[in-house]
């Protein structure tokens, strides 16, 4: 009982010492006392943003002893969001994915700014509206305050709109370069491992290979390191994920709950330096989370194509926003409603137990053939590649009844493909029907470019494969 009594007035005085911003729109529905947007299905989505800003929370510039040890440069008071997560936690709270969105994907910003670089949302929004406060004779203090709730709020609207509607963000969380060092040094470090040994003056980064604790200005150095490595962002993407799927690890752990000390440094640092949004009860929260572990933590990437050079943004990352919507939809989509009983949670059906018919419905010769080849070199038993009665512009994945957890599975390799049960198949069958925006990855191990070696789903930038919360995860 007195543990209990400890334990929730930690959370309680957590919700009442944190910085919040009223950024979430309650045209979703609000909740009593108009303290911010109450989830419709009952699940949460949150957006974890990551400011690499050089001033602190009120607008002032990080001192220059700060900025040096965090390899920080000079406190120009832009504000781009570098990092940015969405991470979708169903209504059991047991299980949670999150999504990370490459700071070059190439969208459309919300509130008229036109197509640019994602991380440019916040920093857009912010600036016009700190420019409309001057010209009114605002105050300094007003100015950073409205501007840079502007900026956040037209940041959640970006991604909403890059999803197409499969998610309505709930929560948002911020930090920037102080904070990320606060939290990590209050919980005293995580471990982390990298497949070979990395070193960057930029970001201060110097890691050898293999598993390593790391916490302050090192792990900040881990997840902003970008150059020298082979996949440039998408490989700081990794490490961010990696990096937090190992901070929830040592969060949820038994040891940590129960370390008094450890939980007053991490309110203290939380307090000191996170911005939430309006009417995030810290305390409810955690109580709808207390069987959520480790292990049930994925974290993937959404999809994106290839570099493209731009006249005003430089090199970007083009995203097509319908694959990202059925990325999103159906990883995320189906499990707000569903028990833990679920097809999702069973498990799935041997590749070798499931036969695959493949109809190409995207207009382009012999794409079934050869996607059907593919799948059989994966372990599928081979059906038949015909040509669809209609032309698609996504690829649809049909399943029998019972078989969803299969459908699911098959749909990953397709970059998020839509799946649909059909009662008119039988067990273990599968109807692929490839649409328009399948576009197959080079296979690079085949410089002659052998037919039917191409993997289907993805563009050639495509994202690393998920992980989780559950292990230790080597990066680059």
């Amino acid at each position: 009982m007195v543990v209990t009594w400890y334990g929730w007035n930690f959370l309680r005085n957590l919700d009442q010492g944190t910085t919040t911003t009223d950024v979430i729109s309650a045209q979703m529905g609000e909740e009593p006392g108009g303290v911010g947007r109450k989830p419709l299905d009952g699940a949460v989505d949150i957006l974890l943003v990551g400011i690499d800003s050089r001033v602190d929370m009120q607008g002032n510039p990080l001192a220059p002893e700060v900025l040096d040890l965090l390899s920080g440069g000079v406190a120009d008071g832009e504000m781009n969001t570098d990092t940015m997560i969405l991470v979708h936690i169903p209504v059991d709270g047991t299980r949670a994915r999150a999504f990370s969105f490459p700071r070059d994907s190439y969208v459309e910003i919300a509130d008229g700014f036109g197509k640019h670089k994602l991380n440019s949302a916040f920093a857009r929004q912010k600036n016009t509206v700190a420019e409309e406060l001057a010209a009114q004779g605002a105050d300094q203090a007003k100015i950073n305050v409205e501007s840079t709730t502007a900026g956040r709020k037209t940041l959640i609207k970006t991604i909403e709109n890059l999803t197409g509607g499969a998610v309505t963000i709930d929560r948002y969380a911020e930090v920037n370069l102080a904070s990320f060092y606060e939290v990590t040094k209050a919980i005293g470090g995580v471990e982390v491992c990298v497949n070979q040994a990395t070193s960057d003056y930029k970001s201060g980064a110097n890691f050898v290979a293999g598993p390593q604790t790391i916490e302050g200005a090192l792990a900040l150095s881990f997840v902003r390191q970008r150059e020298g490595l082979p996949g440039g962002d998408l490989d700081r993407i990794a490490r961010q994920q990696a990096f937090i799927g190992a901070l929830a690890k040592k969060v949820l752990s038994t040891g940590m709950l129960t370390d008094i000390d450890q939980l007053d440094a991490l309110v203290a640092a939380v307090q000191k330096s996170v911005v939430l949004s309006a009417g995030w009860d810290i305390t409810t929260f955690a109580e709808q989370m207390q069987g959520l572990v480790s292990g049930n933590i994925e974290f993937r990437t959404i999809p994106v194509g290839d570099t493209m050079d731009t006249y005003g943004d430089g090199n970007v990352l083009q995203v097509d926003p319908v694959k990202v919507k059925n990325f999103i939809k159906n990883l995320a989509g189906d499990e707000s409603s569903a028990p833990s009983t679920s097809a999702s949670n069973t498990p799935v059906t041997p590749n070798d137990r499931v036969t695959v018919q493949v109809y190409n419905a995207s207009g382009i010769a012999k794409l079934a053939a050869t996607v059907l080849e593919t799948l059989v070199g994966k372990g599928y038993q081979r059906g038949q590649a015909l040509s669809a009665p209609t032309f698609l512009d996504s690829t649809v994945i049909r399943y029998a009844p019972g078989d969803k957890a299969v459908a699911e599975k098959l749909s990953k390799e397709f970059g998020g493909a839509t799946v649909e049960e059909d009662d008119s198949l039988t067990r273990n069958q599968v109807s692929i029907y490839v649409g328009a925006d399948y576009n197959p990855v080079e296979d690079r191990s085949d410089p002659a470019g052998t037919p039917g070696t191409s993997v289907p789903g993805s563009p050639t930038s495509s994202a690393p494969p998920a992980i989780t919360a559950g292990g230790l995860a080597c990066v680059n």
